[in-house]
């Protein structure tokens, strides 16, 4: 049995206190030698009698780390003396940094310890947890490469930092009262508060329905009690959109119908908004007037301390930028954006270097990928060449291949935003620093005109890289399952290879050669996205007829305004074509009168799978047709039945009801009978389904049953969103296994 070896560790290695636990186990063992940082590998020398126990403890690493190898090379010379940890050197770059992690229960308790070093400190962290990528500048991981290098280590924190049996051993965030970064509460006006703790101040504030900005680790939040959940929603001109709560675990619990599963996703080290369903689908309708609530348990010092302080039951947690801009960071910027919205601010004087918004789950569905999850490092073999993906327009990512691995960036945001673009162009620019790769491939969008697709370019001209143009929805399946199937993509928007607007589409193949064997029948939005914005536009593009006619007149359109509408449809002028699964289910909730205009993303859906919840459907017959090589779904001939339904029983709350199931389960039931019949004819087993409708709980769950029992097998990547936040990734894959072909 060897005695001695050189050992390199591969992974992500960076930030989860590798060093200080090799060094633990090399004492533990009786190990001479030394451990240091090189980039994405640890390196080991090791010499000593339980060499292969040391060893096997290694391979299993500290909580945060991924291993993905672990070598033993043959060491020769004499041992030294003891166990050392080197001072970090610049090496090979395959692993990453971990995202950034909820204050672990050994520091809250530290933070609740009368009499300690760490008693009511806001910062106190670990080994085990706090901010990494949101602090991060470069690797190696070293506080000198942080924004913590401002805040040099008092003696007492110097010293649990060099004490080997402290789990603060080489934590890199290490700080307390003495040393470490600071709160300040300022008021609307600028002026800083004194005299109290600002954390128990604000809990006061709080307490009185005041409304403060809360700079977090990522960015600033806004909070405020439940009962001026309606003002702050005023003030921010969101008066439908829900909002995400705050609140302790045994409320949680009392509140809403959660699930073991989620229970355990919601107290994880990564504490994400678990978008969870109400025990009473009416209950909190001020906060969201959806049968779910977006909640979250305390996850950083800072909250578990407010919460000591706060007599309110929960807070509304939201985050201060407005839906699709990137995170506010700073004080001065949080003032100039959050005036008239903020009465205080709570901010704090660590440097925020890489924001970072919540992460949000669904019944284990990532909706937003961000922190805990991102940057998320996914192992795939693309080759040789790296390959950056630029994403989407909407809610995204980008995603860099370099050495084997994906490496998917926090939740950019909606990219035709000016402040998101320069924020998507900062993301790239930290992930080809944090892993020193030189771009050869570049894949973006098909579509022409956005933003990323320009960057693409820009980036493309300056590095020689050559493009890769990826239609949206191939990206989807390319996304969710790399070998050969039958892919469905239900989404809200695409741009079709056809220069149509595409949303509903099966296709067969696997990238980069994909057949669309079956899709939604194509619709007229009149006036283009105007009919994104206003569904009974969508209403009457899918069913231009007198009937709907008279329905937008009984709503109060004025007899100009539905001229107009049908004059677009007839001379086709400013009117769109799609296949989209989204603006279909638009106008089925402008149908049912429950969303009339959009005023956040998939708020017409979203409210019609609430209308329709816990409601039993009926199964109606399901219209199909062929357009060339593709089956196509008549979602008119749905819409129309739907419509009949309502118009016999105008008032009839249950068959309201019962209709918007039916609508939403028998055009579920189509997709996955298209998918079924493509999968029967082409001889495949796996149907992969992707897109931000697959969100829609009873869409979802109905395709996967008719898919089943059809008996083919459905795949869902639960490593990545469903929407959009995955299209980035799908780009490399495609571009990837181009370049291989």
């Amino acid at each position: 049995m060897p005695k001695q070896g050189h050992i390199i560790i591969r992974g992500i290695v960076q930030g989860v206190g590798f060093r200080p636990f090799v060094y633990a186990r090399a004492v533990a063992h009786g190990i001479c030698g030394s451990v240091c940082n090189t980039g994405s590998e640890v390196q080991v020398y090791a010499w000593g009698d339980n060499f292969e126990d040391f060893l096997r403890d290694l391979r299993a690493g500290p909580p945060l780390s991924v291993i993905d190898s672990v070598e033993v090379y043959t060491l020769q010379g004499d041992p030294p003396d003891s166990f050392t940890i080197l001072k970090s050197h610049d090496g090979t770059r395959t692993g990453l940094i971990p995202p950034d992690i909820a204050t672990c229960k050994d520091c809250v308790r530290d933070i609740f310890t009368r009499g300690g070093r760490y008693e009511s400190y806001f910062a106190t962290s670990c080994v085990n947890c706090g901010p990494r990528y949101s602090i991060i500048r470069s690797l190696p991981y070293d506080r000198e490469r942080t924004t913590m290098d401002m805040f040099p280590p008092c003696p007492g924190c110097f010293e649990e930092y060099s004490d080997p049996s402290s789990r603060r051993h080489h934590a890199q965030t290490i700080a307390c009262h003495e040393c470490g970064p600071e709160l300040i509460l300022y008021s609307g006006a600028g002026e800083a508060t004194e005299g109290t703790s600002p954390v128990k101040k604000t809990a006061e504030l709080l307490d009185k329905g005041k409304i403060v900005a809360i700079r977090g680790i990522g960015g600033f939040h806004i909070a405020c009690t439940g009962e001026i959940a309606t003002v702050l929603k005023k003030r921010l001109n969101r008066t439908e959109q829900p909002l995400a709560i705050m609140a302790k675990k045994e409320w949680i619990l009392d509140n809403t119908s959660i699930s073991p599963e989620e229970e355990k996703i919601l107290q994880s080290d990564i504490s994400p908004i678990v978008i969870l369903d109400k025990r009473e689908p009416e209950a909190f309708d001020h906060i969201s007037n959806l049968h779910t609530i977006g909640c979250m348990v305390p996850y950083t010092g800072l909250h578990h301390l407010l919460f000591s302080h706060l007599s309110a039951p929960f807070l509304i947690m939201t985050s201060a930028n407005a839906p699709g801009y990137p995170m506010i960071t700073t004080y001065p910027e949080a003032v100039s954006r959050l005036s008239g919205v903020a009465d205080y601010y709570l901010t704090h004087t660590r440097d925020i270097i890489n924001r970072c918004d919540d992460s949000v789950i669904r019944k284990g569905a990532i909706i937003r990928l961000s922190r805990g999850y991102a940057p998320k490092r996914t192992r795939i073999s693309l080759g040789d060449l790296s390959i950056l993906g630029t994403g989407p327009e909407l809610n995204s990512t980008v995603t860099l291949y370099a050495k084997g691995f994906c490496i998917t960036s926090p939740h950019v945001g909606n990219v035709r935003n000016p402040g998101t673009f320069e924020y998507l162009k900062e993301t790239t620019e930290c992930l080809l620093n944090l892993m020193q790769a030189d771009i050869s491939i570049i894949a973006h969008d098909l579509h022409p005109q956005f933003l990323s697709t320009r960057y693409a370019k820009e980036l493309g001209e300056k590095t020689g890289a050559s493009l890769v143009p990826v239609q949206h929805h191939e990206a989807h399946i390319a996304a969710t399952f790399q070998e050969e199937c039958i892919g469905i993509a239900i989404d809200g928007v695409g741009y079709g290879s056809d220069g149509t607007i595409w949303g509903g589409e099966i296709f067969e193949g696997a990238a980069p050669d994909y057949s669309r064997v079956g899709h939604l029948m194509p619709v007229l939005m009149p006036g283009g996205d105007l009919a994104a914005t206003w569904p009974e536009r969508m209403l009457y593009g899918i069913l231009p007829d007198e009937v709907t006619r008279g329905i937008l007149l009984s709503r109060g359109w004025a007899e100009q305004d539905v001229s107009i509408i049908e004059k677009q449809v007839m001379r086709r002028f400013n009117t769109s074509v799609s296949s989209s699964t989204g603006r279909v289910l638009d106008a089925a909730a402008a149908l049912l009168g429950i969303c009339r205009k959009k005023t956040y993303d998939g708020e017409p859906a979203m409210k019609l799978e609430s209308l329709a919840h816990g409601t039993k459907p009926e199964s109606w017959d399901i219209p199909l047709t062929r357009t060339g090589q593709a089956e196509v779904l008549d979602t008119p001939a749905l819409l129309k039945k739907a419509r009949d339904l309502c118009m016999k029983h105008p008032d009839d709350l249950r068959v309201i009801r019962k209709t918007a199931a039916s609508f939403q389960y028998n055009l579920a039931r189509g997709i996955a009978m298209i998918a079924s019949n493509a999968a029967a004819s082409s001889g495949l087993q796996t149907i992969a389904l992707s897109g931000g409708v697959a969100y829609n709980e009873m869409i979802r769950e109905t395709i996967q049953k008719t898919v089943q029992s059809n008996g083919f097998k459905l795949h869902i990547n639960h490593d990545m969103p469903f929407g959009d936040g995955c299209i980035s990734f799908g780009q490399c894959v495609f571009a990837g296994k181009k370049e291989l072909l």
